[in-house]
């Protein structure tokens, strides 16, 4: 059976419609999603995920500030409840507060309801102690066109990174701190973790921090990363490299 030609074209237009939305929505997401910072200048993030945790976060906070390191912290609402103190003390250190979510689950599997709820929950614990945060890390690094659409329609900039060194796996110091050096670059965003007990991080952070300085680096919050965006080889970069 032949389909009439008005009707035929009317579904291919239809079809068309809805294929190009969903790649300009993919499209979209990912071009604001901030991984690194395209720059010549000796900067990089240090970012540390999944706390505050009763027993590894002070050790990380006193090692910070021993090296007058200010790193971004992506907290999870679960724990700011569980250790209020820490979420402050990062705050009193100087250190920059992003939001991880709740309960660290996907926001991909979730509805639109529930990441919205996700979200507020924690940016919520956050706000009483602070200025809003504008800074969201997935949990797990999950997310797809429909999450990231969500979080910045409530105003969120996405944060990747491009270094991580697994120290929630738990390897040595000696790896944790050679998995950055080996791959580190102007404007890298490095990942790490507070969110369990014990960790290599801490002793690790510390000889990240001496061997990056003796090569130039300096440590900036993730904020002050995406000022030293700058254009390179005849492109725009903004804050992101895919």
């Amino acid at each position: 059976m032949a389909f009439p030609k008005p009707l035929l074209w009317s579904f291919i237009v239809l079809l068309s419609i809805l294929f190009n939305t969903k790649i300009s929505d993919t499209l979209y997401a990912n071009s604001h999603i901030i991984q690194n910072v395209q720059t010549t200048r000796k900067v990089v993030a240090l970012t540390i995920d999944d706390g505050p945790h009763y027993k590894t976060t002070p050790t990380i906070l006193q090692t910070l500030k021993e090296k007058q390191v200010r790193a971004t912290f992506f907290v999870l609402g679960v724990n700011i409840e569980t250790s209020p103190g820490l979420l402050s003390k990062e705050i009193a250190d100087g250190h920059e507060i992003g939001n991880h979510g709740y309960s660290h689950t996907p926001l991909t599997s979730m509805t639109k309801e529930n990441i919205e709820q996700e979200v507020k929950k924690t940016e919520n614990l956050i706000s009483a102690v602070t200025t809003k945060p504008v800074l969201f890390r997935p949990p797990g690094g999950a997310y797809n066109a429909k999450t990231a659409i969500i979080l910045q329609n409530l105003g969120y900039s996405i944060v990747m990174w491009n270094i991580d060194p697994h120290d929630w796996a738990r390897p040595s110091v000696d790896e944790v701190v050679n998995r950055v050096l080996t791959n580190v670059k102007p404007g890298s965003i490095i990942l790490m973790h507070d969110g369990q007990y014990p960790l290599p991080t801490a002793e690790a952070i510390a000889l990240i921090v001496d061997k990056l300085r003796d090569q130039g680096y300096e440590f900036v919050t993730v904020s002050d990363l995406l000022k030293y965006r700058e254009i390179l080889s005849g492109r725009s970069f903004t804050s992101i490299e895919l």
